[in-house]
C-alpha cells in the first residue's frame, strides 16, 4: 500500500510526523479517511477520535477541534487539543460537557442553541469512546 505523509500539530507541540497508510479523521461534516493521493481538501474537525493506521498498527488520538488539510504533500491536522487515548485527561472532557450543558440551559431557542447541542453531542461521543471501544 502506498504511504501518506501525515503531521499532527497542536498549539503545544508536534505530536506526530511520518509516513502512514491511512488516517481516519473526525470531520465536522462527517468522518473521512485519507489515503495516499487523496484529492486536495480542507476540513474543520469536530471533537472525536482520529485513527492513524501505520506499519506498526493502529493509533487512536482524541482531537477536540481544529482543521485538516490534504494536499499533494500529504495530510496536516492542526488540532486545538490532541492527546493519545491513553493519555487524555477525562476531567477535561467532563468539564467541557458540564460547561456546555450549563450554557445550553441559558440559551434561547435558535441556531446558537442548535450549535451548542451539536458540540455537546460531539463531546459526549468522545466520552463514550473513552469509556468504550477506544480503550480496548
Amino acid at each position: 500500500m502506498a504511504s501518506l505523509h501525515f503531521e499532527l500539530v497542536s498549539p503545544e507541540k508536534l505530536l506526530f510526523s511520518g509516513e502512514v497508510e491511512q488516517v481516519d479523521v473526525p470531520g465536522a461534516e462527517g468522518d473521512f479517511g485519507v489515503l495516499a493521493n487523496h484529492a486536495p481538501m480542507v476540513a474543520t474537525l469536530r471533537p472525536g477520535i482520529l485513527t492513524v493506521h501505520g506499519a506498526d498498527g493502529e493509533r487512536k488520538i482524541v482531537v477536540l477541534g481544529g482543521f485538516a488539510e490534504v494536499s499533494a504533500q500529504g495530510l496536516i491536522v492542526l488540532a486545538d487539543l490532541a492527546e493519545s487515548v491513553e493519555a487524555i485527561d477525562r476531567t477535561v472532557i467532563s468539564a467541557r460537557i458540564s460547561e456546555l450543558e450549563s450554557r445550553i440551559e441559558k440559551t434561547e431557542a435558535g441556531s446558537a442553541l442548535d450549535k451548542l447541542i451539536t458540540r455537546l453531542d460531539h463531546f459526549k461521543t468522545v466520552d463514550r469512546h473513552l469509556t468504550g471501544t477506544a480503550m480496548h
